[in-house]
């Protein structure tokens, strides 16, 4: 279908809950997605202007099928559903190979096993986790076991005790060599208790137990089960970063960060009693979804591979379907779950140190000019411009009062500043302080060169960025008219505390940029260097213009001027000092010199 074919069809759907799918041309599913109200979503994608990647899979779209749900909760778990068994190439898609494995225990065993499962199961056993990964659950499992001497052979009791000598485990002290035939099943089973302790978390309720333990056997005098129990203890304490693996497992709040950069990411951080125990993290490209749609569909799946719930799950931004995934996670978990977006106190902190991480992960994986391009593309995608603003100029006019009146030109090729490209104006075309007038004359002289072909001026921005808002940007829009050049042009905006806020078109309407971190960023570092060099230019005139005022006297070369300079740190105090005070650095003679030069021009302009 053509997509008035589709829009069309999409104004005849209800305004019901439900679910869409589209389809491409060959029928294949590419996206899935859930609405409050069908007509609406649907009608949405074949109107208007949308971001590339939604773009993207709107050109793709050839039909779309819908289901109507019988409420929000029933559209959701559909919409989840369909995404597992279609996998959609334009739906966020979790590997489920990624893999959070148990660790499964059946105390029906006269010597029970540690192993490992991808899923837990009604069968009788007991499951711990999930962990992070495999390799990462059997070393979790050996640390374990070494350190309360548990066997970690393949040999299978008590079928095999008393068959063989015992391992190399065994004579390096790391088993108590259960395959002795003198060996105890009530032992076993003990030290079995105390992994399934540390497996719970409960490594500091082992310790306090195997503590008291060994100061009651040295109060006995049995000593030589005293040292055994010590040497427990600090396998035990030993432990460390296993023990903290152990206790993410068991989280009890996990903080979601989400980050928009080159890539985009997902981090969770675990929490267990406030702590800090562990984190996940997820790269994916831009999805088309906004960020809590994002949020909602990760957090569905994830939870789902993971198999384990925490109480609470704290948000950096509300999702609207907020109150079906809490009742979706609660019926998967089997207990009541919270999906919190907090706005204050200490689970506030955890949603920002999650977002860091988020951030942080993306910054590792992609080059600084990776980076530069997505925030270039953002930047056109914000503006709505033609082309990427792969050069950027941008203008600002400084004065000093209604002299010394001056504006700078800074320059960015490829999201980086280009210094040999920076331009000085001195403004000669106003009478007093007018900086509209003095900004339509250095964006004049500018484009003048480049129409006049003068190679220090050839190239012509993509983009130009007047400090000072809208009617500075009008101001540069007339002279560019003026000259039959057409550049897109924007005033960037300061709050009350002097940071960008914005970017303005000439006609005043306001384009907001804090939604793009890197955008915000990037806008601000240009505002910042182009305010940084015509300050400097400024200065740099000024400086010029008082030195030279001192070498009109005579009796005042380089030294003294220097002397004078040191002392008194600016001309103004130098012309306000007495002849007495001017006396202290320099000879009586050219300190009077000094003082008439001043005040004698005082005098004469009085008298003008």
């Amino acid at each position: 279908m053509l997509i008035d074919e589709l829009r069309e069809k999409a104004n005849r759907l209800p305004l019901l809950p439900g679910v869409y799918i589209m389809l491409d041309g060959k029928g294949d599913v590419i996206y899935v997605g859930k609405a409050k109200a069908l007509k609406n979503r649907v009608v949405s994608y074949f109107r208007g202007e949308h971001l590339p990647k939604v773009a993207a899979m709107v050109a793709h779209v050839r039909d779309f099928n819908v289901i109507v749900a019988s409420s929000e909760f029933e559209a959701l778990v559909l919409e989840n559903s369909l995404i597992k068994r279609h996998q959609p190439h334009y739906n966020i898609l979790l590997r489920d190979d990624k893999g959070y494995p148990f660790v499964r225990l059946d105390r029906r065993a006269e010597y029970p096993k540690f192993t490992i499962c991808n899923r837990t199961a009604d069968d009788g056993a007991e499951y711990f986790g999930p962990f992070g990964g495999r390799s990462q659950t059997k070393e979790i499992i050996d640390t374990i076991c070494k350190s309360l001497k548990l066997p970690t052979c393949s040999r299978t009791f008590p079928r095999d005790i008393g068959k063989e000598r015992p391992c190399l485990n065994h004579h390096m002290g790391a088993c108590r060599g259960y395959c002795l035939r003198d060996s105890s099943a009530e032992e076993y089973r003990a030290s079995i208790d105390d992994a399934v302790l540390i497996l719970e978390g409960r490594s500091d309720e082992l310790e306090r137990q195997l503590k008291e333990d060994m100061l009651k056997a040295a109060d006995e005098l049995r000593f030589e089960l005293a040292s055994e129990l010590r040497d427990r203890l600090r396998a035990v304490s030993a432990l460390g970063n296993k023990q903290r693996v152990i206790a993410a497992a068991r989280a009890d709040t996990d903080a979601i960060g989400w980050y928009r950069g080159a890539k985009c990411c997902i981090a969770v951080l675990h929490y267990r009693g406030g702590d800090l125990v562990g984190k996940d993290y997820e790269l994916m490209d831009e999805p088309l979804e906004d960020d809590g749609e994002v949020l909602s569909s990760f957090i569905r799946q994830y939870y789902e591979i993971r198999g384990h719930f925490p109480k609470s799950i704290l948000l950096p931004c509300e999702p609207d379907d907020k109150a079906e995934l809490e009742q979706l996670l609660s019926e998967e978990g089997g207990k009541r779950v919270y999906v919190e977006s907090p706005k204050r106190g200490d689970r506030t902190k955890f949603v920002e140190t999650a977002n860091i991480n988020a951030r942080e992960e993306c910054i590792r994986v992609t080059t600084a000019s990776q980076r530069r391009i997505k925030t270039l593309e953002w930047l056109q995608r914000t503006l709505g411009l033609p082309d990427e603003p792969r050069r950027i100029e941008a203008f600002d006019v400084s004065n000093l009062g209604n002299s010394g009146i001056v504006a700078a030109m800074t320059v960015f090729v490829d999201g980086k500043p280009l210094k040999r490209d920076y331009r000085k104006f001195r403004i000669r075309g106003t009478d007093g302080q007018d900086d509209y007038q003095s900004m339509r004359e250095a964006v004049q002289r500018r484009f003048r060169h480049y129409a006049d072909g003068d190679s220090g001026f050839s190239e012509r921005p993509d983009l130009l960025l007047i400090d000072g808002g809208a009617a500075h940007a009008s101001a540069a829009v007339e002279v560019l008219n003026e000259l039959g050049i057409s550049v897109p042009v924007y005033g960037m905006v300061k709050d009350d505390r002097h940071r960008t806020r914005a970017l303005q078109e000439p006609s005043g309407r306001e384009i907001g940029i804090t939604g793009s971190p890197a955008v915000f960023s990037f806008i601000g570092s240009i505002q910042e260097e182009t305010h940084r060099f015509a300050i400097e230019y400024q200065r740099s005139l000024r400086k010029t213009a008082l030195g030279s005022e001192l070498d009109k006297i005579k009796g005042v070369g380089a030294k003294r001027r220097a002397d004078l300079l040191k002392y008194f740190k600016s001309v103004t105090a130098i012309k306000n000092a007495s002849a007495e005070q001017l006396a202290l650095v320099v000879p009586k003679n050219t300190a009077k010199a000094v003082y008439d030069h001043f005040h004698t021009s005082d005098e004469s302009e009085v008298t003008q």
